[in-house]
């Protein structure tokens, strides 16, 4: 079955690479538009060896539209999603407009993909580009033991902060390791290159940031179980492309190394590196890819029933992209999509 298709935000850097991961992915697309704020309105993209007129993002726009690929701030999302799905489109939204909404499903394919079975606004919530990767990583563990309590560190790499992040720490870094004065930081809280930040500048009531409640919430959403402990630590390092995650996690029974490895081979979307071998996951082995690479799996030595591992993956693939362009796929081959 071939689909009719919009990506909205076309020209930013996330909706930009849904465009190719589409092309790659040899996506079912019978017709396809690009939509983008007024000030992109008229420039072209190209797709699958065809030049497209962006357009601009308005209600009809969506007429016959099956699935929109959305990529835009939170309060766009919260403007036209609803338009979108009013006219007969499931969106699947990369904003966090919608994600602890309890009539959308917050989907990671691997994870909880029966949850697309259950729109009932006509909304899929694509989730934030650290849970996504530490669920894929646990869903396997979560099967074999029931996870209690996890305690997850994040390295999360400049462009999480978009094409304005990448600009800001490319000319940080030029001029820091050319021995001058660094500028100013023009999208991060403060200088990164040679250095780690702190993601967020406020601090919620309970002293996390926006981005550490936001993996609490939504890791307990698509694991399914609100009664997991999650306790983030979310920082920002000098780092292109993906995010890294150190994770402890503790469970209701003892968990062996061997089968938790072996669990992990097999799960769908992991990459498991064998460390006695000297493989460890890195950034520059998870960039362009849209798996999550998970190494350095070992036994807690303080806790008999915790582990830990070290996760990687493309923040911009995986964390957002990708992970929204297989939630379409999946919506097309489960026949949700009519």
């Amino acid at each position: 079955m071939s689909v009719n298709v919009a990506v909205v935000g076309a020209t930013g850097a996330v909706g930009d690479l849904m465009r190719r991961v589409l092309a790659e992915r040899h996506f079912p697309v019978k017709t396809i538009k690009f939509l983008a704020s007024e000030k992109s309105a008229g420039k072209t993209v190209e797709f699958a060896g065809k030049s497209y007129p962006v357009e601009p993002i308005r209600p009809e726009a969506f007429a016959g539209v099956q699935i929109v690929l959305s990529s835009t701030p939170s309060s766009v999302s919260k403007e036209y999603s609803p338009v979108a799905a009013r006219a007969g489109a499931i969106v699947v939204d990369n904003s966090s407009a919608w994600r602890m909404d309890p009539d959308c499903p917050l989907v990671v394919p691997e994870v909880n993909a029966d949850q697309l079975h259950h729109i009932k606004k006509g909304i899929v919530a694509n989730p934030n580009c650290v849970a996504i990767p530490l669920c894929v990583a646990l869903k396997p563990l979560h099967d074999l033991g029931t996870i209690k309590r996890i305690v997850v560190s994040t390295y999360q790499s400049s462009s999480g902060k978009g094409a304005k992040g990448l600009a800001d720490f490319e000319a940080q870094l030029k001029a820091w390791a050319g021995g001058g004065p660094v500028p100013a930081p023009t999208a991060h809280r403060a200088q990164l290159a040679g250095n780690i930040v702190t993601l967020d500048w406020t601090l919620d009531p309970n002293g996390y940031t926006e981005e550490e409640n936001k993996v609490i919430n939504e890791t307990r959403k698509i694991l399914g179980d609100a009664t997991i402990g999650v306790s983030p630590t979310c920082v920002r390092v000098p780092v292109k492309v993906a995010h890294c995650e150190s994770i402890n996690v503790e469970f209701h029974r003892p968990v062996s190394v061997a089968a938790a490895k072996a669990a992990l081979a097999t799960a769908p979307g992991v990459v498991l590196l064998d460390e006695t071998k000297g493989e460890f996951p890195q950034p520059i082995h998870a960039e362009g890819s849209d798996h999550t690479f998970v190494g350095r799996v070992r036994q807690d030595p303080s806790h008999p029933n915790a582990l830990s591992l070290w996760v990687v993956a493309d923040n911009l693939r995986k964390g957002a992209a990708s992970n929204a362009v297989q939630c379409a796929e999946e919506l097309v081959k489960r026949g949700i999509v009519k």
